[in-house]
């Protein structure tokens, strides 16, 4: 065994180690800020020329960014899985029903509570200079765009990260996967509508076209991608091939695209955060209990329903964590690199990050909730089949 492998006392298997980029994360989120914010206010046209490379206002920059982050997770995506999972329903259950029945709601109520009410005053009534935000004419109010950046967070579930916390929490890596693709496909049929309806809701104007064009490229072209890469390469090489060469070297892309779009969007927030600093931190409260919120109801639920803690822990986190990607991708979309729903957006990824450290803590201190030694349902299924 090297010195990369550990062995994980509960399963009696090598675990994986995580990676240079994955460990490290959160210093790399803050450096990446700080560069965004100093590439703002040295070189401000750079930033801006890269705004307006764009077709149908999708940013070039942006979509090839986002297309690095997403590949790299729908390669990994086994579809013979989710076959698997319909034998073992329940974790499956809990989450769609998470995600798409309840965090989408609370959102709206959380974030226009806090946004609305309480830090109103404070934010203040300055209007937005998000790009798009002439649509049909209207002036937003900047509490408004925060609450729609909180909003498109709400609504997109499952980040490639919540693989990580997974891991490290010692849950069932292969039914997170499962989970994760599975939400992955929900979102390309109630991403669009949803989304829509809700921010209406908070008297946003949403385009259509371009919502539905945003999580066309930002999900289903990678989905493609990674679909058909995994089928080729399983075919050519093998999967041990694929596990241990393409794959370690593919995992790390993922994440140095997310960098490289935070450079970006920070660049043009950098302003706004050295002269008010406080912004981030009327954003970052109602996230932070929205996350609490959902991850306790989750692993509330979870335990109601005798799941064992490896298929608990991920079925709380997946709906705990957020695809701060595409809430990125579609933030810049439809109100612009430089709207305060792309810096919520961004704001959620700061929140993420070291809150789902603190909930993998409490997922490991709380085993003994859950009953020991039951083997996972993901598990049986796969045995049985």
């Amino acid at each position: 065994m090297t010195d990369s492998d550990v062995i994980d006392t509960d399963v009696g298997r090598p675990a994986r180690k995580m990676g240079f980029f994955e460990r490290y994360l959160t210093l790399w989120v803050l450096l990446c800020m700080g560069a965004g914010i100093v590439l703002g206010k040295l070189a401000p046209g750079v930033s801006e020329a890269l705004d307006r490379v764009s077709v149908e206002n999708v940013s070039i920059p942006i979509a090839v960014c986002l297309f690095f982050m997403m590949y790299p997770i729908m390669v990994k995506i086994d579809f013979k899985e989710v076959i698997k999972a319909g034998k073992t329903p329940r974790p499956v259950l809990l989450t769609l029903f998470i995600n798409w029945c309840v965090k989408p709601f609370t959102m709206v109520a959380i974030a226009t509570f806090f946004l609305g009410f309480v830090f109103k005053g404070l934010i203040g009534p300055a209007l937005d200079v998000g790009s798009t935000y002439t649509v049909a004419g209207q002036n937003v109010p900047l509490y408004r765009s925060y609450i729609s950046g909180c909003i498109l967070l709400g609504i997109a579930p499952c980040t490639a990260m919540v693989l990580v916390w997974s891991f490290l929490a010692k849950g069932n890596d292969g039914l997170t996967l499962v989970m994760v693709a599975i939400n992955s496909l929900a979102m390309l049929v109630l991403y669009a509508p949803l989304g829509s309806w809700l921010l209406g809701v908070n008297d946003m104007p949403i385009p259509w076209k371009t919502i539905v064009l945003s999580v066309s490229v930002y999900v289903a072209l990678p989905l493609a991608a990674g679909y058909i890469t995994r089928k080729q390469i399983l075919k050519r090489k093998g999967l041990d091939w694929f596990n241990s060469r393409f794959m370690h070297y593919l995992t790390p892309v993922s994440i140095t695209a997310l960098l490289v779009t935070l450079v970006v969007l920070f660049s043009f927030k950098g302003k706004l955060i050295l002269e008010k600093p406080l912004t981030i931190l009327y954003i970052g409260i109602p996230l932070l209990i929205q996350t609490l919120f959902i991850f306790c109801l989750g692993y509330g639920l979870a335990r109601l329903l005798k799941l064992n803690y490896r298929d608990a822990a991920p079925s709380a986190m997946i709906g705990a964590s957020n695809h701060f990607e595409v809430a990125i991708a579609t933030a810049a979309v439809l109100f612009g690199l430089a709207s305060g729903a792309a810096l919520a957006t961004v704001v959620g990824v700061l929140i993420e990050v070291p809150l789902m450290l603190l909930l993998v803590r409490i997922c490991l201190r709380t085993r003994h909730w859950f009953d020991k030694g039951e083997t996972p349902l993901a598990d049986v299924a796969a045995r049985e089949s």
